[in-house]
């Protein structure tokens, strides 16, 4: 179990807002956070792995706690053993695949190191350099070494932002088996109602710092918030129309 009640002041393209939430996520949870650019997802994510500090609040996961403004406890990135994949990857050019999934490893483990690369189709690419790599590889070596050191959570920061269609559909797999590998919390951002649907249990949707709801996709995405944002999608849609019409 996941216990969030933070407070953190953001500054977006609309001016000063502060994020705030306050959510319980069970174990094994795939969670999705859905919502729109500027929102506070990445924020949240970012506060979760012990990289942002909130200005007050408390983060709890099972019996251990992250982060307590009142008590003084922010517990470092180390010590909260969150595995993070950025949104560009983030992989070491300088080091092979084996290098970059083994650098993530708290102690050396060639066998797990092996596993890994088996399960996500990497064995051939093991001494390739990241600027060798197609995106849709890449990929595939950030969730690697993510799982390497094996994580109390699990955190996917819009990781098929950067993919055609196709490749996205085909590595929603790769996360999926990814998540139940490592058979705890998984937290993904992402703005593709398909995606969401496809692979995430529950949902929480963020507008301006605030959570407006979380629960089952197919619940959440019938409510008034998501039906103002398909209307907004279907206006971008309807004026792309106009001027290709022209």
């Amino acid at each position: 179990m996941l216990k969030i009640d933070i407070e953190r002041p953001m500054l977006t393209s609309e001016g000063k807002k502060t994020l705030k939430i306050c959510s319980e996520i069970a174990d094994r949870e795939l969670l999705c956070l859905f919502g729109h650019s500027g929102s506070g997802k990445t924020t949240l994510l970012r506060i979760l792995a012990g990289l942002t500090t909130p200005s007050k609040g408390r983060i709890v996961y099972n019996d251990t706690v992250w982060f307590d403004s009142d008590r003084k406890i922010n517990l470092s990135p180390q010590l909260r053993n969150v595995g993070y994949m950025f949104q560009d990857y983030a992989l070491f050019p300088n080091m092979s695949v084996e290098g970059n999934i083994r650098f993530a490893q708290k102690e050396k483990d060639t066998d797990a190191i092996e596993e890994l690369m088996e399960l996500f189709d990497l064995i051939a690419l093991r001494k390739q350099k990241p600027t060798q790599l197609s995106g849709g590889q890449r990929q595939r070596v950030a969730l690697a070494r993510a799982l390497a050191a094996k994580p109390n959570l699990l955190l996917l920061d819009e990781p098929l932002s950067a993919l055609d269609f196709e490749m996205r559909i085909a590595l929603q797999h790769e996360i999926r088996k990814a998540h139940l590998l490592l058979n705890t919390i998984t937290i993904l951002v992402s703005h593709d109602v398909n995606e969401v649907c496809s692979l995430a249990s529950s949902v929480m949707t963020i507008k301006n710092g605030r959570v407006l709801s979380q629960g089952n996709p197919k619940e959440i995405f019938s409510d008034g918030y998501f039906q103002n944002y398909a209307q907004f999608l279907g206006e971008i849609s309807a004026l792309s129309e106009l001027f290709l019409g022209q």
